[in-house]
């Protein structure tokens, strides 16, 4: 589990609670949460944003859409040294006993774009080709990714908007009912409980998704750019050492680890 995901999401929330409850003369209060609480200011503010996001979107995308909350709670964690180490012992055992034998080698590896890569390889294809291929891999891999990306970026631009609906139906809800001054101030308070509530599926829940994602995708895209260069590097029979430092230069001079860590280190940090 993704302990960064949850604890953020989590303390956000109790942040929120603690400022409804705390008040500076009275200490905790915690009937002030009744006065958060307003049934159709929710329907507004979370039906109106989820309704627009379902109708700009197929079913199945909109339920993928939603599902795609639960990447956020994975710890996928990409050992890139390792992954550049495993690419430099298969160009070792290539340059030993020939690309023919990484098939072998092929069949240990859990990562599936890397082992479509080395059959590629093994099979003789083109090095432009296998290059082609890759890539036309990782572009719709990331493309899917930008696609739950862009519902949540979506969806946290519906949250505010919503909002402000709410709080113009509340604020004309008000001015009907003027001539009344004992139900100004609740009706004023319930027309800014909207504007609240968008503010959070925005700010809470919107935003902290896509930037996880964001993340996530940028990580993924990385270590499939490590490994067709790592793949194309040991079909051109190039040096292992050549290779190593090729596939390094993607990281940061600081997870580098050897040379090439003077240069610009601060600068990248």
């Amino acid at each position: 589990m993704d302990l960064g995901s949850i604890l953020g999401l989590v303390l956000c929330f109790v942040l929120v609670v603690f400022g409804i409850v705390f008040d500076k003369e009275a200490g905790i209060v915690f009937g002030n949460v009744k006065s958060f609480l307003d049934f159709p200011s929710a329907l507004i503010t979370f039906g109106g944003a989820f309704m627009c996001i379902m109708a700009s979107n197929t079913i199945n995308s909109f339920v993928a859409g939603l599902k795609s909350i639960g990447l956020i709670f994975k710890a996928t964690e990409m050992n890139v040294p390792e992954i550049i180490q495993k690419i430099i012992d298969l160009s070792n055992v290539a340059r030993k006993e020939g690309l023919l034998s990484l098939e072998e080698a092929a069949g240990d590896i859990g990562d599936p774009f890397l082992q479509k890569g080395i059959l590629l390889v093994v099979d003789g294809t083109d090095p432009e080709l296998v290059r082609a291929i890759m890539e036309t891999e990782l572009v719709s891999v990331e493309g899917r990714h930008k696609t739950k990306i862009g519902f949540w970026d979506d969806l946290g631009a519906m949250g505010p908007a919503w909002g402000m609906i709410g709080t113009l139906i509340g604020l004309i809800n008000m001015l009907k009912a003027l001539d009344d001054p004992s139900a100004i101030g609740p009706a004023m308070a319930v027309a800014l409980i909207t504007t609240l509530y968008g503010s959070l599926l925005a700010n809470w829940i919107c935003a902290p998704v896509s930037s996880k994602l964001k993340k996530k995708n940028a990580d993924e895209m990385m270590v499939k750019e490590i490994e067709i260069e790592g793949l194309l590097s040991i079909q051109a029979g190039e040096n292992p050492r050549v290779i190593e430092e090729k596939l390094k230069s993607f990281l940061a001079p600081q997870d580098r680890g050897g040379s090439g860590e003077e240069d610009g280190g601060e600068a990248d940090g």
